[in-house]
């Protein structure tokens, strides 16, 4: 089968299309014929290195980290899904290999495709949604009435962190260029701060809460805007010992590391009186259902910015790693 290939960490030329054996599925495994892949940050982040204190897989290594595709085999406990069941998915952190033709999946943590969507823009959903919601729903725990602050709104979390916080009741302020106003206008959103010209600092401590998806600067002023006693969650910035208990299984050792690494964001947001937390979402087929509930039921709209032929998925990268993206880029298989 054809796949997108890590061999060696670094640049763009650290991975490749080539041909690599077809997986075999476990016992609770669904082996996927891929119609379509999701492409992240965390992808090129992962190639570049920049996650190896995490995981440190053996190379060769197939990158992709979601997918939407059919069941073409299932494992003998599977009970939930079967052959010719179309499904999407965020693929186990230390598995990947959503960028081939064919990829295993747990069980667990697949669901099916909403009936309304076609596989590109399944393909889009899972990863970045399921970190809006887990997010939104469980680390901020948002209610409605309450104010919420986005940065980074027209990205492809943003889309989804954007329509879920307006699910939550919420009211939702994000930061946009005048190229992504108009985008995040229509998923919902209810103020809009064009961070090229404008400075967040002056809106007041009157947030909730705040979900970053910037990092740098721009989260170093989500501290002055938020309430007293309100939560920061980032997905952008630096991991804090929580990440490694909640959300890495308990490593001490990497709960340490994080621990001196975050040293200076957490005494930031103590000044503020504001509690930090950094995010590593998990994949969760139950999860998915809820989500694609919503989109089936005209609640969550999906934003996809370009599609690209598998073949093209250097170029699709390339376009991801510009940061110009408007909504989520995706590749399709033939």
């Amino acid at each position: 089968m054809r796949a997108y290939v890590l061999e060696r960490y670094g640049g763009p030329d650290g991975a490749r299309l080539t041909d690599m054996p077809a997986p075999v599925p476990g016992p609770r495994d669904l082996l996927v014929e891929v119609r379509a892949a999701g492409l992240n940050p965390v992808d090129f982040k992962f190639r570049e290195g920049k996650l190896r204190a995490i995981l440190r897989p053996r190379l060769p290594f197939v990158l992709g980290n979601e997918l939407a595709g059919e069941v073409i085999a299932v494992g003998r406990d599977v009970t939930r899904f079967r052959v010719g069941d179309r499904i999407f998915a965020r693929v186990a952190k230390d598995r990947a290999g959503a960028f081939a033709q064919q990829a295993c999946v747990d069980e667990a943590h697949a669901a099916a495709m909403p009936g309304n969507l076609d596989f590109a823009t399944a393909a889009a959903v899972p990863l970045a949604a399921l970190t809006a919601l887990q997010a939104l729903r469980d680390e901020l725990g948002i209610r409605a009435g309450q104010s919420v602050f986005i940065s980074g709104g027209a990205g492809g979390v943003g889309t989804f962190a954007i329509q879920i916080a307006k699910w939550l009741g919420a009211r939702v302020t994000t930061t946009a260029s005048k190229r992504g106003e108009i985008l995040v206008r229509s998923l919902g959103c209810d103020e809009v701060i064009d961070y090229t010209t404008q400075d967040i600092t002056r809106l007041g401590r009157s947030f909730d809460a705040g979900f970053d998806l910037v990092g740098g600067a721009t989260l170093t002023q989500m501290f002055d805007i938020m309430k007293p006693g309100a939560k920061i969650v980032s997905v952008a910035a630096m991991p804090e010992p929580q990440t490694a208990i909640k959300d890495l299984g308990g490593r001490r050792g990497l709960a340490a590391l994080f621990w001196a690494i975050s040293l200076g964001i957490r005494a930031r947001a103590r000044r503020a009186g504001v509690t930090y937390r950094y995010l590593f979402m998990h994949p969760s087929g139950r999860d998915l259902d809820q989500l694609s509930g919503l989109i089936a039921d005209g609640k969550l709209k999906v934003i996809v910015d370009k599609t690209y032929p598998f073949e093209a998925i250097a170029e699709a990268m390339a376009y991801v790693e510009s940061g110009r993206a408007k909504g989520k880029v995706v590749v399709t298989m033939q």
